[in-house]
């Protein structure tokens, strides 16, 4: 029988180092990974565990804030995907309640003369900051550091993921070049202890929407993704200082299916307020997506047709929001509940 793990934990030093054989190992990890759930966790990297520690700060800081402050800056104020998301906003899993947990989105200061905002581009527009959060430029300044230093992470990533496929090291340098990404705080209550797992979830079962994701859990558990050769659901162990990577449906999609983009859910049981932190790195939104060299055997044709990465990400979005909207319109009475300890 077959014994499922977790997905492991990789040391990503070798990446800044001169260690050619240390770095064809983790080339070698992270293809692995890839093809079999496209999950895995790293450690090694170069982001400061000051800024990890001062964003996670950030993060229970706004979500201690008043509701109705909270409420001044909700993303429905805006199209362009910013600002504050209330529990139950989303549905990511048929066949459930709208998912148990409130966010809050930045992206990168994008002014109102920008070309992406006045096109209309992915998820880019200004920030919609908590201008009544004691502190609030510091906040600002803290959170942007780290929207940065994240950027600069997934590129490396990608660097990566672009040799376990025998490309140059710089291929994917178009697509992240002026790329779109979205920084997400996440805020999961306890669920309450008597819920019915089948409909009660943290964050429904799915998978991402675009090429890479890159998340940094608190202590607090409940991330658990699928183990397809099991049937099983596997805990993703909460490391301090990692980052949980995975591919998203844009990759798996952009490599023929031959990478994977997981399902996964988080079902806060613990009792405990869950808060995490994901990086959601789509690309350029003008960035044509087609079948990457090395994707498909001699004679075989794409899975897929051409499409850019916001006809692709954008589309998405959509759905999973307008799933929530409908379940709303159609079961008045199933309002989200969540119990605070």
């Amino acid at each position: 029988m077959a014994i499922a793990e977790a997905p492991p934990i990789l040391n990503f030093s070798s990446f800044y180092g001169d260690d050619e054989e240390a770095k064809a190992r983790l080339i070698a990890q992270v293809r692995k990974c890839c093809l079999h759930n496209g999950f895995f966790q790293i450690v090694g990297h170069n982001v400061p565990a000051e800024l990890q520690e001062a964003v996670l700060e950030c993060v229970k800081k706004f979500f201690s804030l008043p509701q109705e402050d909270k409420e001044l800056v909700l993303k429905e104020k805006n199209t362009w995907n910013r600002g504050y998301e209330k529990i139950g906003s989303q549905i990511l899993e048929a066949g459930t309640a709208p998912d148990l947990k409130e966010g809050f989105y930045i992206g990168e200061e994008i002014p109102t003369d920008h070309p992406y905002f006045v096109h209309k581009r992915l998820n880019s527009g200004p920030n919609f900051w908590p201008e009544t959060m004691e502190g609030v430029e510091e906040f600002k300044a803290t959170c942007t550091s780290y929207y940065k230093a994240m950027h600069a992470l997934a590129r490396d990533v990608l660097v990566v993921i672009a040799q376990t496929l025998d490309l140059d090291a710089s291929f994917f340098k178009d697509f992240t070049t002026d790329a779109v990404a979205t920084l997400r705080f996440l805020h999961y209550p306890p669920q309450p202890p008597d819920s019915d797992e089948k409909i009660s979830r943290g964050i429904g079962a799915h998978t991402d929407f675009g090429s890479v994701t890159l998340l940094m859990q608190d202590e607090v558990d409940g991330l658990q993704v699928y183990e397809k050769s099991t049937d099983e659901w596997l805990d993703v162990v909460p490391v301090k200082g990692a980052y949980v990577v995975n591919l998203g449906d844009m990759f798996q999609r952009w490599s023929n299916d031959l990478y994977v983009s997981n399902t996964h859910r988080v079902i806060n049981k613990s009792g405990k307020e869950r808060y995490s932190i994901p990086f959601f790195y789509s690309g350029n939104p003008d960035y044509v997506i087609e079948c990457l060299p090395n994707c498909r055997r001699e004679g075989e044709s794409s899975k897929y047709p051409p499409d850019s990465v916001e006809g692709i990400v954008g589309g998405s979005y959509k759905k999973s929001y307008g799933a929530a909207e409908a379940f709303k319109k159609t079961t008045p009475t199933a309002a989200p509940t969540a119990i605070s300890v």
